[in-house]
């Protein structure tokens, strides 16, 4: 039980840090991508929850921002074209 709250404190705690950190259509961004691919979208997360708390973060992260670090968090797609 104590596990669950924990849990619950700690996304309560990262939610309000987004709405700090990111702009509207950062959110938005967020959202979108959380719905395509919800293992980036926690790994991205995660990543401007701890700059955050580090404070290493000295201004807003707009939507052109987040798509660039979106480009370095996320793995390189090969794509195959396979004639028949």
């Amino acid at each position: 039980m104590k596990n669950n709250q924990d849990l619950a404190e700690f996304d309560a705690m990262k939610k309000e840090a987004m709405r700090k950190i990111l702009t509207k259509e950062a959110i938005e961004r967020l959202g979108r991508v959380r719905v395509a691919n919800p293992i980036v979208a926690t790994q991205l997360e995660i990543y401007l929850f701890q700059l955050y708390q580090t404070g290493k973060l000295t201004e807003t992260i707009d939507d052109k921002r987040l798509k660039q670090i979106l480009e370095v968090l996320s793995p390189e797609r090969k794509i195959k074209i396979r004639r028949k």
